[in-house]
């Protein structure tokens, strides 16, 4: 047997995962609480002695860690055009497993400066100009950056004509000039910036959010954890080395203060006369909803569908909807442990957590007319062939409702612009192992797979 432990620090649990290389198996998982205000080594080590009363104790060959500890990897981006330079920098940062905590567009102006001192960014990614375009743009915003009292990485990711220019101008600074983001018009180019953000996770945000004591004790922290979900359903929908994943399918994680969403499909137009708007979107996709979420962002939920349509869901009266929904706004550490009021009100805001995240996620279309007659515009991706749906986070795992809650992922003709999947599998992440396979699929990607194939179970349908 060859036994690796594979950590998550998490901002609010640290997730351990234990599994025998040389048997291909889960030997076991456990969590415990973040310890990120004091010491997280704390956590680790509860987390650790709940892992060995299920497994004994075990001598680990390696151990692996990602983490989003302390609120993750915050990014704020910054593009020429909204619908271009600016979504192109959005979507390299949400793939290398970033929260973006604001984007802008155009020249930053002083309330935009104000705005990125109070906000205190991790990283902030410069982008702009196609290669040989403008560079008025994004000189200006270098040099607004530079007027900043306190300094961050930059990744210079725009028109490479001035990229080295803004270098100078933030001399001084961490600056890591990478390729253009969008070096031609319509045209993505996003994984040397989205690998320098992993990178500069690794060697400078670890320190920051209090782990450098963890990073003595296990092999290599490797990645963001969004960034390991990402990798890990990737591999279930792809498989490799001969050994074949699920298929094209989309991944949904509702959280306590942020709903994630992946997609592994191509998303191309699939229907006659459609033509596609704007910049064509990754195969491999994340976005996260920041206001959407379970405990922390619950008043999210709430402004996005109202107290009545919680309330009609979860069969409560909207009077005590109103007051459960305030109440765990405050008590975010508060579980259902089996009071029926809190989990009917749980898995009405899943349901719509699932609803709202995936709806932003998916494409959608329009008809017009042309001088040939009716035709469809689409923007984003179309979602509605991918016929596998994966559930994870704790709200989704230990409910048994998953497949009610999955239903809310699907096209509704309530919605009838919305792209998403017209009926599904559902697949769920019971044991909670996808960040800890895509930790794992860095070393031993066949490994990851066969242990997802076994432990991610099929649960139903959702149609």
């Amino acid at each position: 047997m060859k036994p690796v432990l594979l950590i998550d620090f998490g901002s609010t649990y640290t997730k351990v995962t234990a599994v025998d290389i040389d048997g291909e198996r889960l030997l076991g998982t456990a969590s415990a609480y973040t310890t990120a205000d004091a010491d997280i080594i704390n956590g680790l080590a509860n987390a650790l002695s709940v892992l060995e009363n299920k497994t004994g104790k075990i001598e680990y060959a390696e151990k692996y860690a990602c983490s989003s500890a302390a609120g993750g990897l915050r990014m704020a981006v910054c593009g020429l055009v909204p619908e271009l330079t600016a979504e192109a920098a959005r979507l390299a940062s949400l793939g290398a497993g970033a929260k973006i905590i604001k984007i802008y567009s155009y020249q930053l102006t002083e309330d935009d400066i104000e705005e990125i001192r109070k906000a205190k960014p991790d990283i902030f990614l410069l982008a702009g100009g196609t290669d040989g375009g403008n560079t008025e743009c994004i000189v200006h915003n270098a040099k607004a950056l530079r007027s900043l009292p306190e300094r961050f990485p930059v990744i210079i990711a725009g028109n490479r004509t001035a990229a080295a220019k803004c270098g100078k101008i933030l001399n001084g600074w961490q600056v890591f000039i990478c390729e253009n983001v969008m070096p031609k018009f319509g045209v993505l180019n996003i994984e040397p910036a989205q690998n320098q953000i992993r990178e500069i996770f690794l060697h400078r945000i670890i320190e920051a959010k209090g782990i450098t004591k963890a990073s003595k004790l296990i092999s290599g922290i490797v990645m963001p954890t969004p960034s390991a979900v990402l990798k890990a359903v990737q591999l279930l929908a792809e498989g490799c080395g001969g050994e074949k994943g699920i298929g094209s399918l989309i991944t949904v994680d509702v959280g306590g203060a942020t709903t994630d969403v992946y997609s592994v499909a191509d998303g191309a137009p699939g229907r006659i006369n459609t033509v596609y708007k704007g910049l064509p979107e990754p195969y491999v996709k994340r976005t996260v909803e920041g206001d959407i979420g379970m405990r922390y962002s619950i008043h999210g939920i709430e402004d996005c569908f109202g107290i009545k349509r919680i309330s009609q869901l979860s069969g409560l009266s909207e009077n005590r909807t109103r007051e459960l929904v305030k109440l765990l706004g405050e008590k975010t550490d508060m579980l259902p442990n089996g009071v029926p009021e809190l989990e009917a009100l749980d898995f009405a805001l899943a349901s719509l957590a699932t609803e709202a995240a995936v709806t932003r996620h998916a494409g959608t279309v329009k008809e017009t007319y042309s001088m040939s007659g009716l035709v469809y515009v689409q923007s984003g991706k179309d979602l509605t062939e991918v016929r596998q749906i994966v559930l994870t986070g704790g709200s989704l795992i230990h409910t048994k409702r998953t497949n009610e809650i999955a239903v809310h992922a699907l096209y509704s003709p309530e919605q009838p612009a919305s792209l998403r999947p017209k009926d599904a599998s559902v697949w769920v992440d019971r044991s909670y192992i996808l960040a800890a396979m895509g930790l794992l699929s860095e070393h031993y990607p066949k490994t990851a797979l066969k242990i997802m194939k076994k432990e991610i179970k099929m649960d139903g349908f959702a149609k």
